[in-house]
């Protein structure tokens, strides 16, 4: 991706909530959901430079490089915002296939069936094997 530190008026262009976040959404080539997490000015100038994704961890208050610890990276070939300017969607390449902590290829795995949540994707990989 363009090194775009020099002209950062395109992050100036974006509605930031009062926390400094914005929601992001990954999906795949296909069009397919992966999963969806916030990021702030410093996690997507990061991955505007590096072109891998990069998160902001709320619970860990810290950067988050998907992958980092799973080894399941996403390559980045497209940010868009939509028209208010405080969405984000990243197109996105899941290196190895599994987007989601549990194993799945996709966080978005629960189905409402009637009035339960049932799980409708297969787990890929134990979770155990990934994160060890």
């Amino acid at each position: 991706m363009a090194d775009l530190d020099h002209a950062l008026d395109w992050l100036a262009a974006l509605k930031w909530d009062a926390d400094g976040m914005i929601p992001a959404i990954a999906q795949d080539a296909a069009g397919r959901i992966v999963m969806f997490a916030y990021m702030n000015r410093e996690s997507l100038q990061e991955t505007v430079r590096s072109g891998n994704a990069v998160y902001w961890s709320r619970s860990r208050a810290r950067l988050w490089r998907k992958g980092e610890e799973s080894g399941h990276w996403q390559k980045v070939s497209a940010i868009r915002t939509d028209c208010d300017g405080d969405v984000l969607l990243l197109t996105v390449e899941q290196v190895g296939g599994i987007a989601c902590h549990t194993g799945r290829a996709s966080c978005f795995f629960n189905e409402l069936q009637g009035e339960r949540w049932v799980p409708v994707d297969p787990v890929l990989k134990d979770p155990k094997d990934i994160y060890q």
